[in-house]
């Protein structure tokens, strides 16, 4: 095939590369999410177990469909991340006692007090990170991916 007619030219690739919110967003997370690992190794958490820790410090228990909606997780893959926590004792899994059918999510006294721990280093790493997008960026960018998602 003649170069003059390949359908998909190098400089394709270069418009993707510098055009593609996705990709962008990606990169952005990536990185991003580094930073949150490295303050949270320590406690030998990643930021995305830290996130679902989180979303468990709630009054009441809650559900497994509340918990994936916050975080856009799938059922499947929330069940998989909350067993290794669960095995360290940061959290128990019950029966929904209203409806023996569904699992209710608790954070465990143990789970409290390393949430309680990593949050200054959780805090550092916002604030860094908060940083990198100067004055109103980060309340922007936060705006910007709501409208996204």
């Amino acid at each position: 095939m003649s170069k003059d007619h390949d359908p998909l030219p190098f400089s394709t690739t270069i418009e993707v590369r510098d055009a593609c919110l996705c990709l962008h967003v990606q990169r952005a997370a990536r990185a991003m999410a580094r930073r949150y690992d490295e303050a949270l190794r320590p406690f030998d958490l990643t930021n995305g177990q830290f996130s679902l820790l989180m979303a468990l410090n709630r009054p009441e228990p809650p559900g497994m469909g509340p918990v994936s909606a916050l975080l856009a997780m799938d059922r499947t893959t929330l069940t998989a991340a909350l067993k290794p926590l669960e095995r360290r004792g940061l959290l128990t899994v019950r029966v929904d006692p209203a409806d023996r059918r569904g699992r209710r999510l608790e954070l465990t006294a143990a789970g409290r007090a390393l949430l309680a721990a990593a949050l200054p280093a959780w805090r550092r790493a916002q604030a860094e990170n908060e940083s990198l997008l100067g004055a109103s960026g980060a309340d922007r960018l936060r705006a910007d991916l709501m409208a996204l998602s």
